[in-house]
């Protein structure tokens, strides 16, 4: 067939082919999250024990170099799952508890102030709350329905807790296991590859949870020893809140720093709300210029406005679990991509005349090493 005759000029092909694949991928990609929200009972457990098995796999990896035999080894790296998150949630919510009056009652004054200085029109905190009266009045009986609902919500928030702590046990105790069967689901070569990559998201996955819990306790820290000078009311439980809020990337911040300011600024005046800011955001910076680089410079490294997208795309989707998961998730895809560009990019390790470069096998397997160990 002579080129003339052709419908389409070469490039118009070419664009009509790369936004077939465009398609394809995000027709996957759909069908995937589908899939996945249908199923959330089981895979939001999968995800949980996934995290938890790379935040505490060190501590796993170190009793089994004790000589603590496997099984035992899992089930105290569980129980120490349970000291912590049971432990840090006690601290959280107590502190939220004891310093939650003053708190919302600091708010509370502070929205008054602003109302007052800009306008009542905007902030009538004593019409909001009839408004708030009449609508329980009226829709008393959907909030009861509600209430039941909450309880059976509470109930499958339960059971997935149980059931990620279990799965969390066999993801410590059978890693060597399920790497044979990654290796064995795709015949010749692809189980290496295949094994290469859950590897290096495992690796994005750890290094993201272990640097974002020592930075949350650095900023938290730090950021309650400046309230506490400033003797804003409700230190502690602010400190609690920047703690958690670190877990998602900026937003968290954002929202926990303003929260501390606004209540600075209606318990001691514009002064120290003026304090109050300097030190979140020298927190702030000490985060972004040092911490980051120096905590999380092996782990993969995403652009703000990549982390913002990824937030809004897991709040949409499933909600503030959403939030939390979606950053640990795309460390988990860009840590793939990188190990797909490594072995198959321009200049990549692997080639089909010359097999896997020296160089690229050393800087490959650093991140994911942990995960080899143990087994």
């Amino acid at each position: 067939m002579q080129t003339g005759k052709q419908l389409l000029p070469d490039p118009a092909r070419r664009v009509a082919a790369w936004c077939a694949v465009a398609l394809l991928v995000t027709g996957v990609a759909a069908v995937g999250i589908w899939v996945c929200v249908e199923l959330k009972t089981a895979v939001v457990p999968v995800l949980l024990a996934l995290l938890g098995t790379a935040l505490l796999r060190p501590v796993y990896l170190a009793l089994r170099r004790a000589k603590v035999q496997q099984s035992l080894a899992s089930g105290l790296t569980c129980a120490l799952i349970l000291v912590v998150v049971g432990g840090a949630g006690y601290i959280v919510v107590k502190a939220l508890i004891d310093t939650g009056d003053q708190i919302v009652a600091s708010v509370k004054q502070a929205a008054q102030d602003l109302s007052e200085k800009f306008g009542t029109g905007a902030l009538d905190l004593d019409h909001l709350a009839d408004n708030a009266q009449d609508l329980l009045k009226k829709y008393g009986g959907d909030a009861a329905s509600g209430v039941i609902s909450g309880l059976s919500v509470a109930g499958e928030i339960a059971a997935m807790a149980v059931l990620a702590l279990l799965l969390c046990f066999f993801f410590l105790r059978d890693a060597g296991r399920f790497r044979v069967a990654l290796r064995q689901a795709v015949p010749g070569d692809g189980g290496e590859v295949l094994e290469a990559i859950a590897r290096r998201a495992f690796a994005a996955i750890s290094g993201f949870m272990r640097g974002t819990t020592i930075i949350a306790l650095i900023d938290a820290t730090c950021i309650g020893i400046g309230l506490l000078i400033l003797q804003v009311p409700g230190a502690v439980g602010l400190a609690a809140l920047v703690f958690v809020g670190a877990y998602i990337p900026y937003l968290g911040a954002f929202i926990s720093g303003a929260v501390a300011i606004l209540v600075a600024f209606a318990d001691r005046g514009f002064v120290i709300a003026l304090w109050a800011l300097g030190v979140v955001l020298a927190v702030q910076v000490l985060e972004g210029h040092v911490l980051q680089p120096m905590i999380q410079s092996r782990t993969v490294q995403m652009h703000p406005a990549v982390v913002l997208l990824a937030i809004t795309a897991g709040a949409s989707v499933a909600g503030i679990l959403g939030m939390l998961l979606a950053v640990p998730l795309t460390a988990a895809a860009f840590g793939v991509v990188s190990e797909l560009r490594e072995r198959y990019g321009p200049g990549g390790a692997v080639s089909r005349e010359t097999g896997p470069a020296p160089a690229s096998g050393s800087s490959g397997s650093s991140g994911p090493s942990g995960l080899s160990e143990g087994s």
